[in-house]
């Protein structure tokens, strides 16, 4: 079952028609949207640095906190041990197919975000429900539903893979090279989970606020200092970058050389994967922020895209390749310890890394259990979600003592069926967003 599903997803999931689909539908919302992501970057920045508060707003927590939230759910092993892999396997052309992606997926970000919150609606006392499964049904009609179920299925079952059990199995390995028990690893982050997630989207958000930006500042600012130390290597290194990405790159070291369409595939495939632009996940926790309309929202997607792919990302690819580690033959966090070691030594280098991985590792779990009881109470009512929160501390404790390579693989099977009803939903529903742009820019010029 194992292989099979492997099989499944090289080539079909994962394949190359699922990376097509990805990004022409990138290509259709870019192109819809009048360029949105680059034609309205600085409202982007004005609405999000400056966090006005708006008359009339809906919803349930502030549009940061929902960004946060969002980022928790998007900024984690991705960034860093997932961008290694895609440098490892795809070679350094690798980065900028997954800068490409990052572009293309700001639009792609900002329609699940106008759409999740343009169909959300409240579900008796809870929060605000919105995300794929509620755009697909309110605005594509009920001969679609069976979409919005596939979306809810696949959701609330990825989020106990992906989101929980290779998170928790993340943070026990990192805290046993401190000689921290496994096991007693699983129950302090149940503790600590369990406490949250009890509290619901507000108790979250307000982790998510203090962790998200923390990890990020300290990451951020850690490789910048390596990327500053080998400064002289900077103009090399993105030769290195643009020259690979169009021309296969030979054996070299511990590197096994690639070809462009293996950097293309591992690329894009890792930028998804990191900022799941795409997916429709994120839309989840956009649709519960207080907003007085979808786009100004939507511009919080496009911000979510551009912290996570564009700036996280970019920091990990170029503290690798600029210290020349790229080519040792080693993958994942491994090599991003690597290159961190270069500067900071074992000791600190290793410490940053396992310390910002178990941060968002952390953050991580509690998005998407978040996204997971609400995929649960859109298909068994409001009801399902104590109860899907006492279900999801159950595997914190098995992945934190598994080896978790099969529940990878699933939960990348599992995402890309999460990714098909919204792909399909983001080509149909796209006039709408498209309106919803128009109109708002044409009476909102202060945004």
């Amino acid at each position: 079952m194992f292989e099979i599903n492997s099989w499944l997803n090289d080539n079909l999931i994962w394949g190359p028609p699922m990376i097509i689909a990805i990004v022409g539908i990138g290509i259709y919302l870019t192109l819809g949207t009048g360029l949105v992501q680059f034609r309205r970057f600085s409202a982007m920045l004005k609405e999000t640095l400056a966090r006005k508060k708006r008359k009339g707003a809906e919803g349930d927590i502030s549009p940061f906190a929902a960004l946060s939230t969002a980022l928790a759910g998007t900024v984690g092993v991705g960034n860093i041990a997932g961008v290694a892999t895609a440098i490892a396997l795809g070679g350094p052309g690798a980065i900028f197919w997954m800068w490409v992606s990052g572009l293309l997926g700001m639009a792609t970000k900002f329609a699940e975000v106008v759409l999740g919150v343009a169909y959300r609606t409240r579900q008796g006392e809870g929060p605000m429900v919105g995300g794929p499964m509620m755009y697909i049904e309110r605005g594509l009609g009920k001969n679609f539903k069976f979409l919005a179920v596939m979306f809810a299925v696949s959701g609330g079952l990825a989020a106990f893979g992906a989101g929980n059990m290779a998170q928790a199995n993340s943070v026990a390995i990192g805290l046993a090279e401190f000689n921290i028990p496994r096991f007693l690893t699983g129950i302090l982050l149940i503790l600590a989970v369990g406490l949250v997630t009890v509290g619901g989207i507000k108790r979250i958000a307000n982790v998510a606020m203090v962790c998200v930006p923390f990890m990020c500042i300290i990451y951020f600012f850690a490789a910048l200092i390596i990327i500053f130390l080998n400064i002289y290597r900077l103009p090399e290194t993105l030769i290195l970058i643009f020259r690979s990405a169009f021309t296969p790159l030979a054996a070299t070291g511990g590197f096994a050389g690639a070809g462009v369409r293996t950097a293309i595939r591992w690329g894009i495939a890792r930028g998804v994967f990191s900022n799941e632009a795409g997916l429709g996940s994120a839309s989840i926790a956009h649709a519960t922020a207080q907003t007085d309309h979808p786009v100004r929202q939507g511009l919080w997607g496009i911000f979510e895209v551009f912290i996570d792919t564009i700036i996280i990302c970019s920091a990990t690819a170029l503290a690798i390749l600029i210290t020349g580690v790229w080519n040792s033959g080693s993958t994942g966090s491994v090599l991003t310890m690597s290159a961190f070691e270069t500067v900071f030594g074992t000791k600190v280098g290793f410490s940053i890394v396992v310390l910002c991985m178990v941060l968002t590792a952390y953050d991580t779990i509690l998005a998407w259990g978040f996204y997971g009881e609400t995929c649960s109470a859109y298909l068994f009512g409001p009801r399902a979600r104590g109860v899907y929160r006492l279900l999801w501390l159950v595997p914190i404790m098995l992945g934190s003592l598994g080896k978790l390579e099969a529940v990878w693989t699933l939960a990348d099977t599992l995402n890309g069926l999460m990714a098909i009803p919204n792909l399909i939903a983001l080509l149909l529903l796209g006039p709408v967003v498209f309106g919803l742009t128009k109109e708002f820019f044409k009476k909102d010029q202060n945004t």
